[in-house]
């Protein structure tokens, strides 16, 4: 299809199948309802593929979908053959007991690679960085973490962030307000934080602390401040936009997941969201769901909020793959990645 002139960014953030677009994802992807592309393990074979298809994403619309990935490190890192296998968070916290200053030039220095490799093939987001805190309870958590103290861990992330925003990436903290305390992987079940609010402060204190260009709620119902998942509540989204001053991204966590269900079925969901305030909501995995939004959900449009998402994209050129194997501050973030894994 050819570009389409001036189409406002839309809530939904989908997926494709594969390594390459079909005729029916180019025209699903021209649909007014969509706002931008989260890619997945199975959308990446290689630099120079994953550059192709990202062009072609970016060409369908003006402006252009923003395209999205999980690829934090450790476990959760979707381009890996020819990419840098970055270290799971964790090891930042170890380093930080030992060398505070180390950890925060390790930081920064990962996290320019991340952002670095990604953007040399035309992705323009990674949901990171995360700020749960690692209570020694989640296991879907876990190493994910940087650190158990939230002054910790908003040191280190701060220095994610100016790794990240130094390759001209934007910073998207999640699980807002805290997904490390709770046993349940919100995957597959329903996390129930039984704390109060006040109990809750440790968690949120990073959201308090650092500069983030968005946010993803956390799929976990705070039982003592609302009955609602933390993305379906306006008690929290006004927590964070009134109290914390917080003006960026809102994105909702996949609405695919076990623990959005609570809302009802995909139309329930997606306007639960909507309506508490998130400015993009995620349908991953569910070519089915997506259709049936497609086919008739009508949200009121909200231009606020399609021109948020719009400036998360990056203003910034990237370096080209050859490029970036040759540059200094890339090569010195490779060494600490292997320094951290090793």
């Amino acid at each position: 299809m050819n570009t389409t002139a001036s189409l406002p960014l839309g809530p939904l953030m989908i997926d494709v199948a594969g390594l390459q677009l079909t005729d029916f994802e180019r025209e699903r992807l021209g649909h007014p309802l969509v706002g931008g592309l989260i890619l997945f393990a199975r959308n990446y074979q290689s630099p120079q593929q994953l550059a192709r298809l990202t062009a072609e994403i970016h060409a369908l619309r003006s402006p252009p979908l923003p395209i999205a990935i999980d690829h934090e490190g450790g476990r959760v890192q979707r381009c890996r053959e020819g990419f840098t296998r970055l270290p799971p968070m964790r090891r930042l916290g170890e380093l930080w007991d030992r060398d505070p200053q180390a950890a925060l030039t390790a930081a920064r220095q990962v996290a320019y690679v991340l952002a670095a490799e990604l953007r040399a093939c035309g992705v323009d987001l990674s949901f990171t960085p995360v700020l749960d805190l690692d209570w020694g309870r989640s296991s879907v958590i876990g190493d994910r973490s940087l650190h158990g103290d939230p002054a910790v861990v908003a040191e280190l992330a701060g220095a994610l962030i100016a790794g990240l925003r130094s390759a001209g990436m934007a910073a998207c903290g999640k699980h807002f307000p805290g997904h490390g305390w709770v046993e349940a992987d919100s995957h597959i079940a329903l996390p129930i934080d039984q704390r109060r609010l006040d109990e809750l402060a440790p968690d949120i204190a990073p959201y308090r602390r650092l500069s983030l260009d968005a946010v993803m709620p956390a799929h976990v119902i705070y039982s003592q401040v609302d009955d609602r998942p933390a993305g379906f509540s306006p008690v929290w989204m006004r927590l964070l936009r009134d109290e914390l001053g917080f003006a960026g991204v809102i994105f909702s966590d996949d609405l695919s997941m076990a623990a959005a269900g609570v809302a009802g079925g995909i139309i329930d969901r997606c306007t639960a969201a909507w309506n508490a305030g998130c400015d993009l909501l995620l349908v991953c995995n569910s070519p089915e769901a997506v259709g049936e939004l497609l086919a008739t959900w009508r949200p009121l449009a909200d231009a606020q909020r399609a021109l948020r998402v719009e400036r998360l994209c990056p203003v910034t050129s990237a370096l080209d793959w050859p490029k970036l194997q040759q540059d200094p501050a890339y090569l010195t973030g490779v060494t600490w990645a292997e320094r951290l894994l090793a």
